[in-house]
């Protein structure tokens, strides 16, 4: 059987039926009532991750797949970590920020954009707790990881995670997603303080679908509904946006496409949560979150990645 069609049977046997509804507008976050305004409840709401991944009694990441021995740019230790489709992801973490917005942004109608700013201020941490250490394993890249290919969108959190349970992996959480995006800097967006479509797949205009989508494998295999994504789709190839990574050299975590994150502290069918943004002009920073869909929500820009838990530490004497 070919892998198409080895993907169409696995995608009807988790409930093609989802694809017989409309697919809404993609995924937008509540409007603000200024950037900074924004940033001030951004400051304000503690991220609720219950425990460091550490705490966890998981395995590494990928199993007991070979890591490799070293890389790029990084430690025979740092590669040892995770397998080598992943990052390392250590450090500490501020549960909540204050981030000012020094220039919001115009929408398309001249006026304040009340999701959007050019340029912050240096991030101060808010959080009266000490910081929370944080070590973990991320994919580089978008799910399916593999350069040159779109990333998978038309999933839901449902299938996002079985997908990365297959792989040894999970979804990522909230507080992860925003620690590998943002780093010890605080940083507003994955490559600094100020937006930069140049170098992410950012601030693009959108279209909406104006037919029924299927879930990805279905879509793939249908002419009419391959043919309304292509239309519509923004997506870019993944490893292109090569300048578009994190401080840990993590990509496209702002924009390309949006993400599913995990919140297990939840009940279901609640424990899913988008971020990261996508193409569309929309707020593309580390610590915005959207909530509003549960865990059967298909979005043709909604799509994901998988973190693991790092293998222990090598001890150096």
């Amino acid at each position: 059987m070919s892998r198409l069609a080895l993907r169409v049977a696995g995608a009807l046997a988790l409930g093609g039926l989802l694809g017989c509804e409309p697919l809404p507008a993609p995924a937008q976050e509540p409007a603000q009532s200024s950037p900074a305004a924004q940033s001030a409840r951004t400051a304000r709401r503690v991220e609720r991750d219950p425990a460091p991944p550490g705490r966890r009694a998981a395995r590494p990441a990928g199993g007991a797949r070979k890591r490799a021995a070293s890389r790029p740019g990084e430690t025979k230790a740092q590669s040892a970590a995770c397998p080598a489709e992943m990052a390392l992801v250590e450090g500490n973490h501020c549960r909540s920020v204050e981030q000012p917005c020094l220039e919001p942004m115009t929408d398309a109608k001249r006026g304040p954009d009340k999701n959007r700013c050019q340029r912050f201020g240096a991030s101060r941490c808010t959080d009266p707790k000490p910081p929370r250490a944080m070590r973990f394993c991320m994919d580089r890249h978008e799910y399916p990881g593999k350069p040159g290919e779109l990333p998978m969108t038309l999933v839901s959190w449902t299938e996002a995670s079985r997908l990365c349970e297959a792989q040894g992996k999970r979804l990522c959480t909230e507080s992860e997603f925003t620690f590998a995006c943002e780093g010890e800097e605080m940083r507003p967006y994955a490559v600094g303080f100020e937006r930069r479509p140049d170098q992410c797949n950012i601030d693009r205009p959108y279209l909406t679908p104006t037919r029924k989508l299927l879930p990805g494998p279905l879509c793939e295999a249908n002419a009419a509904c391959q043919a309304e994504m292509k239309r519509i789709d923004g997506r870019r190839p993944i490893g292109e946006s090569e300048a578009c990574a994190s401080p840990f050299g993590i990509f496209d975590l702002n924009g390309n496409a949006n993400e599913w994150v995990s919140r297990p502290w939840k009940e279901q069918p609640h424990r899913s949560a988008i971020k990261g943004g996508w193409w569309g002009p929309v707020r593309n920073r580390c610590r915005a979150m959207t909530t509003a869909h549960d865990e059967s929500y298909l979005g043709y820009e909604v799509g994901f990645r998988c973190c693991g838990d790092a293998a222990p530490a090598i001890a150096t004497h």
